[in-house]
């Protein structure tokens, strides 16, 4: 699509001149320019290029390597400053064809190269000193998530990739350029020339529309599908069967070990045990129930969920103190920042119970799979449900439910079931929720005015409350229902913070009181550009330091456990003691 801006940008003019009959020339002494007819051969690699567009190409690099929410590597930056220039040369291009499409005269004379000389001077005079800064402005940002400062050898890299990107783009650009002109000029030997301009550009424009948004979309999800699922059938040596009845997988299990896929092999096999939690809580323990079912477990979503009830039955889940429905990543990653926490609170009187719906990961499986994920979400915690229902109300496990990135976008279709209405969940903890979030979406805009966007304050915290890595439940009214719903969210993370919407309007989050502690001070708004960036944040987001982006800390998660669940007799104390515990533990990225 940038390719097409871009082309549209350069051949705008020619091709509405080519379809006007032009005015009779008025004798002036001199050769008036030649007009471009329609058809005329077009070489793709022409070497002739806008002013403007060059002019505000400069202004958008300079722009690019402003900071944005995460630190960016060199590769990255690259890709940055290579798009961004497209976009800012494309812009230049346009207004300079405007211009003169509307026939406004041109700054004559002296002044017209004074101008031009000024507007190129400033916009090299921006890119060198935003290049002077750029390796500053990252460090910045490096040293507030405790990394490694970088160094200006990264230069090479940068200045490789946007040149072999912004090369790319041209080329794409002034080939489709070619094939336009030549759809027109075969068309207009057989039509009127306006008729020819217009039909050739709906059919073209349809059908490239067509194969971006449905051939390649759908190849790539196919070619992804393909590359991932094998390797969700792979079994490696640091995956640790359990042996216990309390886990899937096991020998005494109805979900094959073989079946349970990658991560839910790495969910059976993880976690705390007996002996961690005797030593973390004095005695006492129980093995904590890890229950899952694997994409390839049954046929349907309906016999998974089938399954998974079956094991939660099987290894006594509802005998436990706390039930909680956990939906998946795209993988079907559950993380242990989320859940070992939990028994750790609990002493291991908990059951925990995860589907599989996906191969893909999250940030793929967040385009591809949001059906998936709302189906199996509903259909899961239905099954689950209404068994649970039909069991004393004295005797029967506290349920809640938990998802972190795309899974809290399952807990929301959950939470807005109208089966929830009868019998109520206990509370739900949603770790990073992604911008696809429509409840998160309205919580936020509805908040109390002066609580800011990145964590705000909902009908004083009455029933749902948001918090950080800095604990922030305490905000709000003192009175907080028996139903609990948590949002967990870093402002740095733009998982949570990223809106389509960002290339046309500043977001709130950016605006002065709103933005959080751990985003960049230098950090700015500007059209398009910044949507841009924050867009390029998101597959890095979980590859930084834990406790920023989409990283949440075992403390973090722990502190927002306690709210949800309650537990009694729980002391502020108890809360540091078993952070310090979990904050040893290691963190195994699977």
């Amino acid at each position: 699509m940038l390719a097409l801006v871009t082309w549209h940008a350069e051949q705008g003019a020619a091709i509405m001149t080519a379809s006007t009959v032009p005015p009779p020339a008025v004798r002036t002494g001199r050769r008036l320019p030649r007009r471009p007819r329609l058809g005329a051969p077009q070489r793709v690699f022409d070497t002739t290029f806008s002013g403007v567009g060059l002019t505000m190409a400069a202004w958008f690099f300079a722009l690019s390597l402003l900071p944005s929410l995460l630190p960016r590597g060199a590769a990255v930056q690259g890709v940055a400053s290579g798009v961004t220039v497209m976009i800012g040369y494309g812009f230049g291009a346009t207004c300079q064809w405007l211009w003169r499409y509307l026939g406004i005269p041109a700054v004559p004379g002296r002044a017209r190269r004074v101008l031009v000389l000024v507007l190129v001077g400033l916009g090299l005079w921006a890119a060198v000193f935003t290049g002077w800064r750029q390796v500053g402005w990252q460090n910045e940002i490096r040293t507030l998530y405790g990394m490694e400062p970088s160094s200006p050898s990264t230069w090479p890299v940068i200045i490789g990739v946007t040149v072999a990107l912004t090369v790319l783009i041209l080329v794409v650009s002034r080939s489709l350029r070619l094939l336009f002109r030549t759809v027109f000029g075969w068309l207009g030997r057989r039509l009127p020339r306006r008729v020819a301009v217009v039909v050739g550009s709906a059919v073209l424009l349809a059908l490239i529309w067509s194969l971006l948004t449905g051939v390649l979309v759908n190849g790539f999800f196919t070619v992804a599908n393909a590359i991932f699922a094998p390797r969700d059938t792979l079994i490696a040596e640091d995956m640790n069967r359990p042996q216990v009845p309390e886990r899937s997988g096991s020998p005494q299990s109805l979900s094959s070990w073989e079946l349970l896929g990658r991560q839910g092999r790495y969910f059976v096999g993880g976690g705390p045990t007996v002996a961690e939690l005797d030593r973390a809580n004095g005695g006492g323990a129980k093995e904590p129930i890890r229950v899952y079912a694997g994409l390839r477990s049954a046929d349907t979503v309906q016999g998974r969920a089938d399954l998974l009830l079956a094991e939660l039955k099987r290894s006594g889940a509802f005998s436990r103190k706390v039930l909680v429905v956990a939906t998946t990543t795209g993988t079907g990653f559950l993380d242990q920042n989320g859940t070992d926490p939990l028994e750790f609170l609990w002493n291991g009187d908990t059951a925990i119970g995860g589907v599989q719906y996906s191969y893909l990961p999250s940030w793929i499986s967040l385009l591809a799979d949001q059906d998936a994920v709302r189906e199996t979400s509903r259909v899961v915690f239905d099954t689950v449900h209404t068994y649970w229902a039909t069991l004393p109300e004295a005797s029967r496990p506290k349920l809640y439910l938990y998802g972190l990135s795309l899974g809290s976008f399952g807990v929301e279709s959950i939470l807005g079931s109208i089966n929830v209405i009868n019998e109520p969940v206990d509370g739900a903890l949603m770790s990073g929720p992604p911008f696809v979030n429509e409840l998160h979406a309205r919580l936020t805009a509805g908040r109390e005015p002066g609580s800011p966007a990145y964590l705000p304050v909902y009908e004083k915290g009455r029933t749902v409350r948001f918090t950080a890595e800095q604990d922030g439940l305490g905000r709000g009214g003192a009175t907080w229902g028996p139903t609990r719903l948590v949002y967990l969210q870093h402002a740095s993370d733009p998982i949570v913070f990223f809106s389509p919407s960002m290339a046309f309007a500043e977001p709130e989050w950016l605006k002065d009181g709103q933005r959080g502690p751990d985003v960049s001070p230098r950090m700015g708004w500007f059209p398009i550009v910044t949507m841009w960036q924050v867009l390029l944040d998101l597959p890095g987001a979980g590859s930084i330091p834990m406790g920023y982006g989409h990283l949440y800390s075992a403390t973090a998660n722990l502190e927002s456990w306690v709210a949800v669940t309650q537990p009694p007799d729980w002391t502020p104390e108890r809360t540091a003691t078993l952070a310090s515990i979990l904050e040893k533990r290691p963190y195994k990225d699977t």
